[in-house]
């Protein structure tokens, strides 16, 4: 079996320079020989058959467990070298089998009336507060930055993604604002102190999230402006708002939710109102997510096209006003991430463990990958009911962030999470 295991390997790995020990301490070199050396050992056998069979997920796994090891190198310039080789056909019938399998299997998921959705949260978002504390900027905003210009810090993309969604939303004072899918309060701190006598309701499954946003906003004198809610978006009734924005996460609501979400935004949106969409998205349809990112990381979650997406905010009687897209901004961001993760390895290790961080790492190296190489983006996709409720013109997103940096340059600095 060692032998099937390289053999798949050397199908993969014709650019590149790896030197990789099997199982039975053989030593192959594989690939061309450019580009920097990395150096990989696999354990045992078992961990051999089972990256063979599917790689997928296993890969990943057999990293985590620590069977998979990285000697020279880390883990992204692994993935880095297969992704350069991804032309190289290796799927066979087991394979293609087993996707099929995990492709019908997700979209059952994904339209069972089942709500799962508090408990999918949980599964990433409820994780120690002191775990993202090690990677986020002091905002704690867990989504895409905006490196506009180019080769700004982290925290002042952030920032900068926050004034290009509120200059979007066309913010006036004394609006109703709602936030579906909260984070840590950031976002809806940042629209509220912006604009006079504006009110925001953010709602997230997320009770960690929860008490975080409510702490926050009582140590900045908003509570009585920016209030937070455990609420699902999709049991919410009888209200209206101004504007409403939604930051990271669509990926969460499931292809088979999508036009159950654009018939609540048409619900809660006023005549005149607007709303901004940001989220990850893939240049076509994929039908499942990653069976690592599913098991691990992100359960029912699914990144759609815009070409997906679309389709269910005119049948729920919206209005397409503006698509952006934010190429390779969320590369940068990861990467930006995972060197923060990786430099306190010791603090994430003693808050779980080895297998934890090793699954983290992994997790952010593979995503960064989704970026670089799968060609996957943002979409910020402006949406209203009335033509008229934005401008014929694009000139006002610039208008407006700069009035942004003006209060920015006035804002009480924002204080350290302490936890």
């Amino acid at each position: 079996m060692a032998s099937a295991f390289l053999s798949i390997v050397q199908k993969i790995i014709r650019k590149g320079n790896l030197r990789l020990t099997l199982a039975n301490g053989e030593t192959h070199a594989v690939g061309d020989g450019t580009g920097e050396l990395v150096v990989a050992r696999v354990a045992d056998e078992e961990a051999e058959q089972l990256i063979r069979r599917d790689p997928t997920l296993k890969l990943g796994e057999m990293y985590m467990e620590g069977r998979f090891i990285l000697e020279q190198g880390n883990i992204y310039d692994f993935l880095a070298m297969v992704k350069q080789n991804t032309t190289n056909e290796i799927f066979d019938i087991p394979m293609a089998a087993l996707l099929i399998g995990r492709i019908a299997l997700q979209q059952l998921k994904s339209r069972m009336p089942i709500n799962r959705n508090r408990r999918n949260v949980a599964h990433h978002y409820d994780l120690s507060e002191k775990l993202f504390e090690l990677f986020l900027d002091e905002d704690w905003q867990y989504s895409c930055a905006y490196y506009n210009p180019p080769g700004i810090s982290l925290e002042e993309a952030q920032v900068a993604k926050k004034r290009h969604i509120a200059a979007k939303l066309l913010l006036e004072p004394n609006q109703r604002v709602l936030e579906i899918g909260s984070g840590w309060g950031g976002m809806g701190m940042y629209l509220v102190e912006s604009t006079p006598g504006l009110e925001l309701t953010g709602i997230t499954l997320s009770k960690e999230q929860l008490k975080i946003s409510r702490e926050r906003a009582q140590k900045r004198g908003l509570g009585d402006r920016a209030r937070f809610e455990l609420q699902d978006y999709r049991t919410m009734t009888g209200r209206k708002f101004d504007r409403i924005v939604s930051v990271g996460m669509f990926e969460h609501v499931g292809i088979g939710n999508f036009g159950k979400f654009f018939k609540k935004v048409h619900e809660f949106l006023d005549d005149d109102g607007v709303m901004v969409l940001h989220s990850i998205a893939r240049p076509k349809p994929s039908f499942a997510t990653n069976a690592f990112i599913e098991k691990y990381i992100f359960p029912q979650g699914y990144i759609p096209s815009i070409g997906e997406t679309i389709p269910f905010i005119e049948k729920a009687g919206l209005l397409v006003r503006d698509v952006e897209v934010l190429p390779l901004h969320y590369a940068y961001t990861l990467r930006h991430w995972r060197e923060r993760f990786v430099a306190r390895r010791a603090e994430a290790v003693a808050l779980y463990d080895e297998q934890f961080f090793r699954m983290w790492e992994f997790y952010l190296a593979g995503s960064e990958m989704g970026f670089r190489w799968d060609e996957l983006f943002i979409m910020q996709i402006q949406i209203s009911k009335n033509q008229y409720s934005t401008p014929d013109n694009r000139d006002y997103i610039a208008e407006n962030e700069a009035k942004l940096k003006e209060f920015e340059a006035t804002r009480t600095p924002l204080e350290k999470v302490i936890l």
